[in-house]
């Protein structure tokens, strides 16, 4: 019954997060003790002041549709948040508020591109975003990144994947899966290649803004010059363990915003009620009320880069943000495990899941076949048990 699909459902891929996570749970269905470290979810309950929050308007019959972009309240506190914690300066017209930070992105790829523009994917990228890019037709154009760069695409790369049909550059900061952060001055040598094309849009993905081990994160839009042409997306998923609120907005130029209005109007209409009502409290608390999550997170980071040091044909860096470490394993290609021949990070991820039992996600979806992604969203019990298991596995 292919045949009977649209192509546009045909040429879409399946996002291999979540198909590794549903792999994981056939295995745990059939008895298997499979640990979990490929979903980017913190592993936290949402905070009971966030909760008492969603209470309370349930019990004052918050039960209506949501305005299209969002409640004003929420919009007065996002406007807030970008100010305190971005400088950046944005009025209503600007915020829309949507179902996720992934239907912000899609609504900004749909609204934007015709077929044909090319979007800068500096690699790696985050899973969907090659796909949402050629859901609206448009062609990802990947720039390579390397372990030795730190993943972080140069002034000069930027340059030279740029051609006439450029219309967008996305990327993130901190990055899933890279865990690392742009400073303020590499932003700047970026944004200096950008001036000079001054067409291009930017999209600049800051859902993982506040879980930052090296402090004073830095937006694109923080640039004059930049800001009339940057689209900033956060949302609360990541640093609020808020993944099923499905809660994401943007701060963008007014006709970009107006034009992503336009399109959830027709297609998903406002967020939750409740969830828009739970966020405005915790947009408008201050970052201090969720930093014991940063701090575990941080803790975690070094179980876990200390354990990877220990197996041979793993090499990493240090993450800088988000809780995710993206070894280069392309040393194990090639060879013969257990009867498991390694090809490519696919192999290497399903041998890991068929033979540690530990759920990881290919470096492929990430735009570099050469690494894997772990999270270490999990307890550092789980974490150390999973290295003990990857270990003896590679042993052999």
């Amino acid at each position: 019954m292919q045949e009977k699909l649209s192509n546009r459902i045909n040429n879409l891929a399946t996002s291999q997060t979540l198909a590794m996570a549903a792999k994981a749970r056939e295995l745990r269905a059939e008895g298997k003790d499979v640990i979990g470290l490929s979903l980017g979810e913190p592993d936290f309950n949402t905070p009971d002041f966030i909760k008492d929050a969603a209470i309370q308007a349930i019990n004052d019959d918050y039960n209506s549709y949501t305005p299209v972009d969002g409640y004003v309240e929420l919009k007065d506190a996002i406007i807030t948040k970008f100010k305190r914690d971005n400088n950046l300066t944005y009025t209503y017209p600007q915020i829309v508020v949507s179902t996720g930070a992934k239907q912000s992105l899609a609504n900004v790829a749909l609204a934007m591109l015709n077929p044909g523009d090319e979007v800068i994917l500096p690699c790696p990228y985050w899973v969907s975003y090659a796909e949402i890019v050629k859901l609206a037709e448009g062609i990802p154009v990947e720039v390579s990144t390397t372990l030795e760069s730190n993943f972080k695409m140069t002034p000069e790369q930027l340059e030279a994947a740029i051609t006439p049909k450029t219309k967008m550059l996305w990327y993130s900061s901190p990055c899933n899966p890279s865990g690392m952060v742009y400073t303020k001055e590499e932003l700047r040598a970026l944004a200096d290649v950008l001036a000079k094309h001054p067409d291009i849009i930017i999209v600049s993905d800051e859902i993982y803004e506040h879980i930052n081990y090296i402090g004073g994160h830095a937006s694109m839009a923080e640039f004059e010059d930049m800001y009339d042409r940057t689209v900033t997306v956060n949302g609360v998923a990541k640093a609020f363990a808020m993944t099923g609120w499905r809660i994401g907005y943007i701060g963008a130029p007014a006709w970009i915003a107006r034009a992503c209005n336009k399109l959830q109007g027709q297609v998903t209409s406002g967020a939750n009620c409740i969830a828009q009502r739970a966020v405005i409290t915790a947009l408008e608390a201050p970052v201090s009320k969720i930093s014991y999550m940063v701090d575990t997170f941080k803790t975690r980071r070094k179980l876990i880069i200390d354990l990877l040091n220990e197996i041979e044909g793993f090499e990493t860096t240090e993450p800088e943000g988000a809780f995710y470490v993206f070894p280069n394993i392309s040393s194990y290609f090639g060879k013969t495990i257990k009867g498991h021949t390694i090809n490519n990070a696919t192999d290497f991820s399903m041998f890991l899941l068929e033979e540690a039992l530990v759920a990881t996600v290919t470096g492929d979806a990430f735009g570099n076949p050469e690494c894997i992604r772990i999270s270490y969203a999990a307890s550092e019990a789980q974490i150390e048990e999973a290295l003990k298991r990857i270990k003896s596995a590679l042993s052999e």
